[in-house]
Formats: structure tokens, C-alpha cells, sequence
């Protein structure tokens, strides 16, 4: 891929850090990577406002300090996605609505990327919209990203007839057009995965269960999409790799109300625990030595859960904390520069908590700091 060029957004301070905005606060949570570690190993938080997102960024690697907010404006947002490529550079990803000067509204897709840790953001560029038609355009879903390893975009989003949508980049950095990768009834939020080989799968909860859909190779097409008769709970379903190009996905099951794991090829994995009604924040990390999953997630009461397990071990148990703290949306979770598993959450002040992991065997965090 391509580097482009990393312009400032417009009303951006005169560092090109962003406008410092001490009287915004989050409307929420983005989705996807919005707690992100940066390749000089500082942590960064990103969360969707009034207007705009707003962006907080650890002062040293580590920690404890943060700058920020600092207010990026983009006019028009509905949807907020943030991801991550391998290189460290994060895309933040948009469902934006504005009025024509005729009247008439109008749905896009729009772009942009900060290439360092806090640090401008691209001008936004838009991607356009697959449907010609108005209405069709306005029934267009939030799109959700992933970057393969070589750092080539893609973007996936539901259309009006709820099927997958993709637009990608093409090898000399171009957008490519937008494609059909079929499928029908699908949730709103499909969960793709980049694997560390190259390829992206795609799993989504749909009205008739799962439906896969699979790269052939590292830059080609998409087979798929095929159908699994499983019931996930439509909004919860997360994605990580597990194993060399094998992906594993994360939902909460409608029949036992709880969390599951589930790779192809096999059964689902019950995790119990409450339902979800957000999608699972998921890392892989080392505890005591030994490969894990954590997951987090905003149960029914609007509080936050941790739960962590053996990587593609999941049946020999899951443990699960309620951590009693209420917040919006999905939690995020990522690794600081100290290796040290962090959660964040947006609380219903739409200001930002984040707790670190304490030392000692296990996962235990340490107490909420309000950013």
C-alpha cells in the first residue's frame, strides 16, 4: 500500500495535534480498536462526539498521564469504527449523513488515518456509497474494517438488501469499486478478522444463523459467503486469530444466553457468563506464562465483564469478573507499552476510564482512572 499524504484535519491546533477541547465529552463508543497501541508505544483512545471524535493519549509509554481530549471534526457522523493495521497506523472509518444543497439527504462512507501517536489526521476522504439510489443509500449500515498484513484497507458494510459490501484498495494505492459478496439477512455488524498471513475472513450473524466468507490468498477474492447453522445474538459477534491463518469467533449464543467460542470445522465452545449486547472487545495476550484470550463486554445491566481463558483451549474454562462499572457500548481492550493488559470504557458521563493490570498471577486490574 501506498502512503499517503497525512494532512491536518482543518481545524486542527497549530502542532497538528488537534483542538484541545476540555468541554466535549464521548457520545459513546466507537467500535473496533478504539483503544490502540501506537509504535512508539503509547497508548491511544479514540471516541465518537457531538460533531466529530475525540482523542486522548498517554503522555509516556506506560502511562499513567494522558493529553486530551483533542476534538477532530468531522460533520455528518453516524457511526464511528476504528482499526488497526499491522504497521501501527490507525483508520478511523465513517458512516457520515449530510444534506445536499437541494435538501435531499445523503449517506457516504469516509476515510481517513493518523500515521503516529497523536500526531494529525488525514483530511477524510469519501469512499462513496454502493446504491445509486437515495433510498437504498439511506438504509447503508456502519462499515467496519480490517487491514491485511501488507496494509491494504478494507471496508465491509451491510447494504440496503442485507448483503456484505466491500471496497478495497487496489495495489498502487487506488480505491477499487465497490463489490458484492452477496449474502442476505445479515446483522449490521459483520466481524472481519486480518490474519498474520496475509488473507481476511468474515463472519456475521445473519437471520439464518453464520455465514463465512473467505479470501483465497493474500490480496484475492472472497468465496462465500457459507452458511452454519449456529445462533449468535445479532450485535455480538467479535473475531481474533487463534492459530496460524485460523480465526476464532466470539458471540453471545441465543439459546444458552451466554458467551461462545466457535472455529470452523467445529462446535461451538460454551463460556457462560451473561448475555452481551455489544459486540466483545478480544485480545491475545500471555498471563503466567500462558497463552489467553480476554474478553470484555457491556452486559444487560450496562456494566462492563472480564473474563479470560486458554487460547483455543476454551473448554478446559472461562472466568468471568463483573467489575461493577456502568458504561456505554462495548469496553476496548489492548496491551501498553509495558505489555500490561488495559480495558477502557466510556462511562454514561461519556468520559473515559481506563485500569490496568495489577502484577501478580492472573488478571486482576487495578482501580478505574477517569481521563
Amino acid at each position: 500500500m501506498r502512503r499517503r499524504s497525512a494532512g491536518p484535519v482543518g481545524t486542527s491546533g497549530p502542532d497538528g495535534r488537534g483542538t484541545a477541547d476540555q468541554g466535549r465529552v464521548a457520545s459513546g463508543a466507537a467500535h473496533g480498536d478504539w483503544l490502540t497501541l501506537g509504535k512508539d508505544r503509547r497508548l491511544t483512545l479514540y471516541a465518537p462526539t457531538e460533531g466529530g471524535l475525540l482523542r486522548w493519549t498517554e503522555t509516556a509509554v506506560g502511562g499513567p498521564g494522558w493529553s486530551g481530549p483533542h476534538f477532530v471534526p468531522v460533520a455528518g457522523l453516524t457511526h464511528l469504527t476504528v482499526a488497526r493495521g499491522a504497521d501501527s497506523y490507525v483508520h478511523f472509518l465513517g458512516r457520515r449523513e449530510r444534506t445536499a444543497a437541494d435538501g435531499t439527504p445523503g449517506v457516504d462512507v469516509v476515510h481517513a488515518i493518523q500515521y503516529q501517536t497523536g500526531l494529525a489526521v488525514t483530511d477524510w476522504r469519501s469512499l462513496g456509497n454502493p446504491h445509486q439510489d437515495r433510498e437504498q443509500a439511506g438504509k447503508l449500515g456502519p462499515p467496519v474494517g480490517a487491514i491485511a498484513s501488507d496494509g491494504t484497507v478494507h471496508v465491509f458494510v451491510r447494504g440496503a438488501h442485507g448483503g456484505l459490501m466491500l471496497r478495497r484498495e487496489a495495489p498502487n494505492g487506488k480505491w477499487r469499486a465497490w463489490e458484492d459478496l452477496h449474502g442476505a439477512g445479515l446483522d449490521a455488524l459483520p466481524a472481519p478478522v486480518a490474519l498474520a498471513g496475509g488473507r481476511i475472513e468474515i463472519c456475521a450473524a445473519a437471520e439464518t444463523g453464520v455465514l463465512i466468507w473467505r479470501q483465497t490468498a493474500p490480496g484475492g477474492d472472497f468465496s462465500g459467503p457459507r452458511g452454519f447453522s449456529l445462533r449468535p445474538a445479532p450485535g455480538t459477534v467479535a473475531a481474533v486469530e487463534t492459530g496460524p491463518d485460523r480465526p476464532t469467533f466470539f458471540w453471545t449464543d441465543t439459546e444458552s444466553g451466554g458467551a461462545a467460542a466457535w472455529r470452523a470445522g467445529g462446535s461451538p465452545t460454551a463460556l457462560g457468563a451473561s448475555p452481551a449486547v455489544r459486540p466483545y472487545a478480544v485480545l491475545r495476550t500471555s498471563l503466567d506464562g500462558y497463552d489467553c484470550v480476554a474478553l470484555a463486554y457491556r452486559d444487560r445491566d450496562g456494566s462492563a465483564v472480564l473474563g479470560m481463558g486458554g487460547t483455543e483451549n476454551e473448554s478446559a474454562g472461562f472466568w468471568w469478573y463483573g467489575l461493577s462499572e456502568p458504561c456505554q457500548g462495548a469496553p476496548a481492550l489492548a496491551r501498553d507499552g509495558r505489555d500490561r493488559v488495559v480495558m477502557a470504557l466510556i462511562g454514561p458521563d461519556g468520559v473515559p476510564k481506563v485500569a490496568r493490570q495489577e502484577d501478580g498471577a492472573g488478571l486482576s486490574l487495578g482501580g478505574w482512572q477517569r481521563l
